[in-house]
This record gives structure tokens, C-alpha cells and sequence, in this order.
């Protein structure tokens, strides 16, 4: 049918521009006149003019013109207008295709007035013609002729002064500044024509019977020959009138219209017709579609269920919210005859719009498990409604480039016209969200935003697509276990919902930090997480403890990395040898290790002793105490038989004044007693021991602490510390570098100040050549260091306790 059809429709010209031609186009229209020259269409001029410019049903353009618009070109009884139309796929127009339509029309029916009511002016039309004196002629402004008399002869034009009537005063234009003021006026040979837009300074709102209506009240003058002569071009549009109720929109048109009517005193109706998109409908026609059109006595009232044909709806966006609003471009043609004009034609085109009623959209997905594919359908959309971007982990993403992400978009059409958006994703897209569910499902989350725009209002709105799709295809994480002689190890296999988890021993997060703190292996390949511990450690339970076996076993947890839910447990349990608890060194020493077993909760593995109870543990942990000692200490018995010597104690544990042991772990070691060695003995005087003098740099700390543990020594902001007299200070003393187990730490002299001054007086002597100082009231006490977690080196550390005293002289106090 091509770009562009017409249609004519008695004093008004309609030009089609096709919706599926001019699609994705940006539009320049412009009307032609007789001499070629192309008037681009504003608004402003459309309604001086006698143009229409509509969007109709779902983005179709609707031109329209009136038979005597600014460039008609008239020939007896037929109109003709011609418009060019620009079409450019971009904004500024460029690379425009030019299309010229021109139409002509019939219309040889001119009542002696004729009045349109468009959308965005106001038309009158009256015959034109050389009075003869007319009995009783009613004029409503007598003084109108002295008034422009004298300037009548200065205008050329056939046209050439309106004279507008307000309340408050007359005011009278020529036809330029009529022109400028936005004013159309033409005259034919039989026609004299003014068109106004609502918008223009002289029109005023006037209510008649509830309705309100927009009125100019004007006498236009022009001349024929050598006669002036007045026309009366009063004008009056409804601009409301419109209700809606019980889902029905009511339009009521009161018929006596005053600024019409004046001075007429009979009236009679002579047709009263309606319809839709200026198509008259027969009554039949207008049953079908159920609407109703009453002529009652003072008005005529049309009725036109909302949805009914005719109409159609189109996507409005309020706040954000999507919604629809019903429209429908009703009109009414009312003529009738009075004593003063004879027949008057009134055309009232009525372009109604519902208010807006929320609307919700449809999301449904489904999975194409073949194809790991997820599909999500958004819609049903009016054919006014294009999608335009995603937005995805928060990047605004154009449609086509919304592949380049892995989604394909769809735009399915239905026989009504209407559409929805299919979204395809991979399951294995990035932007999908993987989290595993239960045994062997997983969890497949798409969340994306759509952004939409609705034509030709350019309103946007956003629809969140949040699809879930749950698919059993979770492989677990599995795990093997294996120990060796000291160690148990774990290998655990990864699969595809473990990424983001974490282990965890018990409520402890084995991070790679903490692994090496405890001389823990913790090693990751991707494919592979490897964990190996000590057997004496700190996380591993001893379940079981026998002459021949001690059963031991590591625990471990895979987390959630967000939420630290508990996803999957693993264990390894191997049986180790008792042996493993003790050393027996030649030179007598026994390195003995208690260990505390599951369900001993209460028991305190820093309170186990040895037989002498005066003997206790060099190196504890929450699960292990471990005692160092020689032979013929700590109530060990020895005894002999003739081929080896045993020498036996036992590890207890006493609760508090119970001399009854709770816990008894008894051990021994034996050693072969004629077991012959050959010694080659050489006497020699040896020279004594001697101390090469050397320079090198020692790196020292100085550390005051709370306790006589040394657990924990004051911190920076905790200085200057507080004491009472003869309360105790306790001083460590470290050789923090070099880290070298042959170096021993031996203290000279310690004195202290009554200022930060080392060198300042008066001084007073702790420790004088290593020992205390004899002078003292309470003299310094030396602490053994004990091997610990902390203390690698015990010779590379000297600990002493003071106590607090102050400096005096004679009875006073001295302070710095």
C-alpha cells in the first residue's frame, strides 16, 4: 500500500503515514503551498494553520488538514494539499529520504456557518455575500462600525481587521498583527474564515451547564468593492465534559451554546451525528459496539464502554510505574437551523484519554536442560513499547551488545498487534549465579534489569527479572585420606559448587596463615586442596587409647564463604603406635607427651604432673602436655634385670584436693645393660674453654609484664605503668636477632633512673655482673624460660622480677 494513504472526510483532508514504513525513522513533516515552497510543521503553526499531527493507534501518524488551511489550494468545489514527509535513521536528519504526498477532496456542501472544534484550534467559516437590508437584523456590536471605519481604506486585503469582544473592553487587530498574535484568517470568494488556537490571548474559558467551553467572541471586517462589511465569528470548543465511571466514558455536549446562539429565538435540530476517527457510525454499527448516543432536550451525550472498538490503549509510565491509558478519538457532527443563520454546522473532534491504571508484567522462565539454556519471557507489551537496554551486574548494556554477554533477545508478535521479550542465557553465563541447594541440585539465579521505552512519548520504565532455575547437576566435593608415621593428611577433590567455600576445623577457619602458625600444610591447585597435620597437634582427637594403639582423627568442614553454613564434612582416622609419645635419649632424658582423649572436656592439660608432683609439663596445648626430664628425677623408678635397666613413671591428673588420680598414663623406658661397645681412650690435657672477642650487631628487646606467666607484657599505650611500693615488676630480656641456637643471652648490669636518662643520677643497681645485687632490701629474683610456642630459643631469653621501690634523699621523695 506504500509509505502514506489518504482519506477524505467532508471539510477535513486525512494523509496516513504507515507505522511499519516509517518504523525506527526519524520524521520531518512539511506542507507544500501552490508556489513549491515547503513550510516545516511546528506546533504553533499547525494551529494557525488548520494541521493535526497524531500519534493513533500503536505509533501510526495521522495527518490532518482542514478544507481552508493556510495552503489549500481550492478549485471550485475541491481542495487539495500537499505535505512532504523526511525520513532519516538518525536525529539531525541526515541521509533524509524525501517522500511528497499530495491529496485532494470534494466538498461542495458550505452551510452558511461552519464551525471545527480540532484538538489544538478553534475554526469558523461564514458565507460570504453583498447583504441587502435585512429586517430586524440584530448586530451585537452597533458601534463596531465608527470604530474601524476610518482606517478601512488603509488595508488592501480582503480581510482586514477582527475586532475581538472582551468584557472589559473591545480590542481590534489588523491582519498582519492578527498573524503575529497567532490568528488565521483567509476568505474566498465565498468564504470568510479566522481559526484560533485554545492557547491565544483573546479566547476565555465560559461554563454553561456544568460544562465548560472555550469561547472567542469576534467581529471580523473586509471589504467588497466599495462596501464595508461585518461578519459575526464568534466561536466557542467544550474542553471537558468528560467522565468516567463504572469502567463507561461519558461525553456530554450541551447544545445551546450562547456565544452561538445570540440573538437567535427559534432553534431547531437537524442532524445530530457521531463516530469515531471522523468516520460517521450508523446506529446499528454503534450497537455492536455498544455504545450509545442520547439527543435529550438541552444536550447530546455520548457513552462508549472503556476497551470497546474504536479505541485502543497505549502504555503510560507514572512515577516509575507501568500502566495503560485507554484513548479513543470520538466526534460529533451537530447541525442545526435558527432565525438568524439559517443552517450552522458544528464539528467537535474529542481526543479522549482515560487516566492511567496500573498494569503488572509477566515473567515466566522455563530450562531447556539439553541445551542448558534459560529461557525468561517478559511481556505481554503494547506494540508501543521497545525494550533498549540491560542492565547487568550493574552495567547498562545496549541490545545489541547484550551477545557479547551471552544473551539473546526475542521480540515475539501476536495477532493483536501486542509482543513480549524472550531472554536467552546460558546457564553457565557469567553473570548467573551459581549456588548450590541439597544433595545434587544447584541453583541457577538470573538477575537482570530491563529498561523500556514507551513511543512516541519517550517515557522509560524498568522491569527487574530476578528467574531461578534449580538443576540437579551438583558434584560434590570428595575427599580420600591416608596417614603416615607422624602425620594424617587429607586430599579433598574439588567440584562445582565449592569455590567459595572455606575450611573450617571445628568454628576455626584454616586459612594459610593459620596452617603454617601450627606447622599445618595447606596447599590448593584448583583441582585439589591438601591438608596435612602433625599427630601431635592441637586439632586432632584422640578417640581411643590402648597398649598397642591410640587411635587418632582429624575433622574438617567446608563452609559457605557468605553465609558459613555448614555444606561438607570430612575425616581421616589412622591408628598410631604409643611409642610415638615418648623418647628415650641416651644421655637419660625422657621426652614424654600426654595426650587428653575425647570426652575428657574438663580436664586441664597444664594441671598433669608427674609422680613428683613438683614436676610439670614443659609444653602444653588444649589437647597435649609434654614433660622433659632425666631419669633419675620426678619419682621415677628404675629397675634392673640381667640384660637391661626400666626406668618407669607415670603422667596423673588430680582434681583439686583429691589425692585420687583421674587420669593415669604410665610409661617406661629400657636400656640394654650388657650390651658391649670398644672405646679408644686417649688422655690428653685439654687447654680450658675460651671466648674469642667479635663485633657484629645484636638486635634486643627490653618488655615489661603483668603476670609472673609472661603471658602477656604491657603495650605502648599502657605506659607509664603504675605500681605500689614492693609491688612486682616482671622484666624479659630477648636476643630477637640473629636467630642462632648456639648463641647464649647473659646479662651484665641492669640499672635504674630517676629519668629516661640512662646516664642521669641518682642510679641504682639490679643486676650487677649477672647477679642480684646483694645491697638490696628485696633482692631480684631470677625465672627459668621454658620452651613454648612462643619461645623457640629459651637460652636466647632471661626473665627477673623487681620490686617496685622509689628514690629518696634523706627523708623526701624524689621525682624527675
Amino acid at each position: 500500500t506504500g509509505p502514506t494513504s489518504s482519506e477524505c472526510l467532508g471539510n477535513l483532508l486525512r494523509i496516513m503515514l504507515s507505522a511499519e514504513y516509517f518504523e525506527n525513522k526519524y520524521l520531518s513533516l512539511s506542507v507544500v503551498d501552490q508556489s513549491g515552497t515547503a513550510w516545516e510543521l511546528g506546533e504553533a503553526m499547525a494551529a494557525q494553520c488548520g494541521y493535526r499531527v497524531t500519534y493513533n493507534a500503536w505509533s501510526s501518524i495521522e495527518f490532518r488538514a482542514s478544507a481552508l488551511s493556510c495552503h489549500s489550494h481550492l478549485e471550485k468545489d475541491v481542495f487539495t494539499i500537499t505535505i512532504q514527509i523526511k525520513a532519516s535513521p538518525a536525529p539531525d536528519m541526515s541521509n533524509a529520504t524525501t517522500y511528497l504526498k499530495s491529496a485532494s477532496c470534494h466538498y461542495g456542501l458550505w452551510r452558511p456557518r461552519e464551525l471545527i472544534c480540532e484538538s489544538n484550534y478553534m475554526e469558523v467559516s461564514v458565507r460570504r455575500e453583498v447583504p441587502q437590508p435585512i429586517k430586524d437584523f440584530f448586530q451585537d456590536e452597533p458601534e463596531d462600525w465608527t470604530l474601524v471605519f476610518p482606517e478601512a481604506k488603509a488595508e488592501e486585503a480582503s480581510i482586514w481587521q477582527v475586532v475581538f469582544h472582551q468584557p472589559e473592553e473591545k480590542r481590534a487587530l489588523l491582519v498582519s498583527n492578527a498573524w503575529s498574535a497567532g490568528y488565521g484568517l483567509n476568505a474566498t470568494d465565498s468564504r470568510v474564515l479566522l481559526r484560533v488556537p485554545y492557547a491565544a490571548a483573546q479566547v476565555q474559558l465560559v461554563e454553561d451547564r456544568g460544562i465548560t467551553f472555550s469561547v472567542l467572541r469576534s467581529s471580523t471586517f473586509y471589504k467588497y468593492q466599495w462596501v464595508i462589511l461585518m461578519v459575526n465569528t464568534a466561536m466557542a470548543c467544550p474542553v471537558d465534559g468528560v467522565d468516567y465511571t463504572n469502567k463507561t466514558i461519558t461525553w456530554t455536549v450541551p447544545k445551546y451554546i450562547p456565544p452561538l446562539s445570540a440573538g437567535v429565538t427559534s432553534f431547531k435540530d437537524v442532524l445530530v451525528e457521531a463516530g469515531v476517527d471522523l468516520h460517521k457510525l450508523s446506529a446499528k454499527e454503534m450497537a455492536s459496539r455498544k455504545y450509545v448516543l442520547l439527543n435529550e432536550l438541552n444536550a447530546i451525550m455520548m457513552k462508549i464502554p472503556i476497551g470497546a472498538e474504536g479505541g485502543y490503549y497505549k502504555t503510560s509510565v507514572s512515577n516509575g510505574q507501568l500502566g495503560a491509558k485507554y484513548s479513543i478519538n470520538l466526534f460529533l457532527e451537530h447541525q442545526w437551523e435558527d432565525n438568524k443563520w439559517g443552517l450552522t454546522k458544528h464539528t467537535i473532534i474529542k481526543e479522549i484519554e482515560t487516566p492511567f491504571e496500573q498494569a503488572e508484567v509477566a515473567i515466566t522462565s522455563n530450562l531447556n536442560l539439553s541445551s542448558r539454556l534459560m529461557n525468561v519471557t517478559v511481556g505481554t507489551f503494547l506494540p508501543d513499547v521497545e525494550l533498549v537496554n540491560l542492565t547487568i551486574e550493574g552495567v547498562a548494556v545496549a541490545i545489541p551488545e547484550a551477545v557479547q554477554h551471552g544473551y539473546l533477545i526475542h521480540r515475539a508478535r501476536y495477532a493483536n498487534g501486542s509482543k513480549a521479550y524472550v531472554i536467552q542465557v546460558p546457564l553457565d553465563a557469567p553473570s548467573v549465579k551459581k549456588e548450590y541447594m541439597r544433595e545434587d541440585m544447584r541453583a541457577y539465579t538470573l538477575n537482570v534489569t530491563l529498561t523500556f521505552i514507551t513511543h512516541p512519548s519517550c517515557e522509560t520504565f524498568v522491569i527487574p527479572v530476578i528467574a531461578l532455575s534449580a538443576v540437579k547437576d551438583a558434584v560434590l566435593p570428595s575427599a580420600k585420606g591416608f596417614c603416615d608415621g607422624r602425620n594424617l593428611h587429607l586430599i579433598i577433590s574439588h567440584g562445582n559448587v565449592d569455590q567459595n567455600w572455606l575450611p573450617f576445623i571445628s568454628d576455626w577457619h584454616l586459612t594459610p596463615e593459620a596452617a603454617q602458625k601450627y606447622n599445618y600444610s595447606l596447599r590448593d591447585n584448583g583441582t585439589h586442596l591438601a591438608i596435612s597435620v602433625p599427630f601431635l597437634s592441637s586439632h586432632v582427637n584422640y578417640e581411643g587409647f590402648h597398649t598397642s594403639a591410640i587411635k587418632a582423627s582429624f575433622y574438617l568442614t567446608l563452609k559457605d564463604g557468605i553465609t558459613l553454613a555448614q555444606r561438607r564434612d570430612f575425616s581421616v582416622s589412622c591408628i598410631f603406635s604409643p611409642s610415638e609419645l615418648i623418647q628415650c635419649l641416651p644421655n637419660g632424658t625422657v621426652i614424654v607427651t600426654a595426650i587428653k582423649l575425647v570426652g575428657d572436656e574438663d580436664l586441664d592439660t597444664a594441671l598433669l604432673v608427674l609422680r613428683d608432683r613438683r614436676c610439670k609439663p614443659s609444653l602444653v596445648t588444649e589437647k597435649t602436655a609434654t614433660f622433659k626430664f632425666n631419669g633419675n628425677t620426678c619419682g621415677t623408678n628404675r629397675k634392673f634385670n640381667s640384660t637391661t635397666m626400666t626406668y618407669e613413671n607415670e603422667v596423673l591428673y588430680f582434681r583439686p584436693g583429691n589425692d585420687t588420680p583421674i587420669y593415669q598414663l604410665k610409661f617406661l623406658c629400657s636400656y640394654a645393660v650388657e650390651q658391649t661397645v670398644d672405646v679408644r681412650h686417649e688422655s690428653k690435657k685439654n687447654p680450658p674453654p675460651s671466648i674469642k672477642p667479635g663485633f657484629g650487631c645484636l638486635a634486643l628487646s627490653l618488655k615489661i609484664f603483668k603476670e609472673k606467666s609472661y603471658s602477656e607484657p604491657y603495650q605502648e599505650s599502657e605506659y607509664p605503668v603504675v605500681k605500689y611500693l614492693r609491688d612486682a615488676l616482671y622484666f624479659e630480656v630477648e636476643l630477637l636477632q640473629p636467630k642462632d641456637a648456639r648463641l647464649d643471652l647473659n646479662l651484665d648490669d641492669c640499672w635504674a633512673t630517676n629519668s629516661e636518662s640512662q646516664d642521669s643520677l641518682p642510679q641504682w643497681h639490679i643486676l650487677i655482673h649477672g647477679c642480684e645485687n646483694n645491697k638490696d632490701s628485696y633482692r631480684t629474683v631470677f625465672h627459668k624460660v621454658n620452651y613454648s610456642l612462643r619461645v623457640k630459643f629459651p637460652q636466647h631469653l632471661k626473665r627477673f622480677e623487681v620490686r617496685m621501690f622509689a628514690f629518696v634523699q634523706d627523708t623526701s621523695l624524689l621525682q624527675e
